[in-house]
């Protein structure tokens, strides 16, 4: 059914069409993953009906599976629902680049090498609430994440997974995939066993589950941009300059698990301490103006780029990393229904996600630690109250602290 609503819009969906709507949701696309999907869904479910409902759910389940960021990967997936691999090129191009060129002009204004005295505090401003964002972003996530994990043992193992994420991202940086990876593959092999269990040690039975009687074959081959990074990484790392910025942007591409803020963690350390690109005060700017402008929080890449290479930097980044995205959804999508129905994948998430979220959590420490100034901890006390107490906007957030900090500079506090 689903593969022939696809053929049916294919054949009345032109490319300039899915351009001009895909890329009208990237200028749009203000807050973040809700309001990506909130916009694709009455795009193509309630204003032109060219995806069922049920299959666009679909959709979301099956890109949440993937690493990397799910909305920019849900967008890519319903072009390429509509119009094969060109649609979803055309889609997911659309899509992200009204935010990248918007971020990268962005980024020439705050990193150039005089900013007046203005910018340098709306930065600053902005910076302060960022490890709010970050506590907030985690504190959505728990809810369905402890629901999901089930009672006993298993919640127990949940707040350990939770706590091991939330370590890592201080302590690790750039490897805690590392701790991600482990947290879920703990969690295939506790499950596994838990299911041989009844049966005396044998072999699980071939029922419900796994709806494609494989419960013992292990989660699908992963995707080759993840089976090719051990043997990409010694050599870009090792080289500096665009190489190690390549190598940083496919980690964020394809080894973020949870997408949005769990990137922040594997780039921080990498961007200030391992390669010095950027100030601390400069990385909390680049998560701010990830979140202030449309499309995906992984565009924060672009600024780490430009902070790297300049334009070419900025252009070079992005382009790394949201390579996976794409090639993930152009070789993966007709296995998709596989993957979800997977048991494997299943144990997988249920494992990594608290890890996730538990770092997602833990990289609001290190953020909160590299304010510079007494009067941004006054504003991130203010975001705090904001998004955590009266949970109120992340983008109104953003751009209030951003103008306490241009009040702070006109009165002539000192600035980072």
């Amino acid at each position: 059914m689903a593969e022939q609503t696809g053929e049916r819009a294919a054949e009345r969906v032109p490319l300039a069409v899915i351009a001009r709507e895909w890329g009208r949701i990237g200028v749009l696309g203000f807050g973040g993953p809700p309001a990506h999907i909130l916009l694709l869904r009455r795009l193509c479910v309630e204003r032109r009906g060219w995806i069922a409902a049920g299959e666009f759910e679909d959709g979301i389940a099956a890109t949440n599976l993937l690493p990397g960021p799910a909305s920019t990967q849900l967008a890519i997936l319903t072009a390429w629902r509509l119009r094969g691999t060109a649609g979803a090129l055309v889609g997911g191009a659309a899509f992200i680049l009204p935010g990248l060129a918007l971020i990268l002009l962005l980024s020439a204004l705050f990193l150039t090498g005089h900013p007046p005295r203005w910018v340098l505090g709306a930065a600053a401003g902005a910076g302060s609430a960022v490890a709010a964002v970050a506590a907030q972003a985690a504190g959505t996530l728990l809810p369905p994440s402890l629901r999901r994990s089930g009672p006993g043992p298993a919640r127990l193992r949940w707040g350990g997974y939770l706590l091991l994420g939330a370590a890592a991202a201080v302590l690790t940086g750039p490897w805690l995939v590392l701790v991600l990876l482990a947290t879920g593959a703990a969690e295939i092999a506790f499950r596994r066993r838990g299911r041989a269990a009844p049966a005396g040690g044998g072999r699980t039975s071939r029922t419900g589950d796994d709806p494609l009687g494989r419960p013992d074959e292990g989660p699908p081959a992963p995707p080759a941009p993840r089976a090719l990074l051990p043997l990409l990484a010694p050599g870009l790392a090792a080289t500096g300059g665009l190489g190690a910025l390549a190598w940083v942007a496919l980690k964020v591409g394809a080894l973020s698990y949870g997408g949005g803020f769990v990137i922040i963690p594997l780039m921080q350390q990498d961007a200030v301490e391992r390669y010095h690109w950027m100030t601390d005060g400069q990385f909390l700017n680049a998560v701010a103006l990830g979140q202030i402008t449309p499309g995906p929080v992984v565009q924060t890449v672009a600024v780490v780029g430009y902070a790297a290479a300049g334009l070419l930097g900025g252009l070079l980044a992005p382009a790394v990393a949201f390579a996976p995205s794409f090639l993930f959804v152009l070789f993966g999508a007709a296995h998709f229904d596989r993957l979800r129905a997977n048991t494997a994948v299943q144990d997988f998430l249920t494992g990594a996600g608290p890890a996730v979220i538990g770092a997602i959590a833990g990289s609001a420490l290190p953020l909160a630690l590299a304010l510079g100034r007494p009067w941004q901890y006054g504003v991130l006390a203010l975001a705090a109250l904001w998004l955590l107490v009266l949970r109120r906007g992340v983008v109104a957030c953003l751009l209030g602290a951003a103008g306490l900090g241009v009040l702070a500079a006109a009165a002539g506090l000192a600035l980072p």
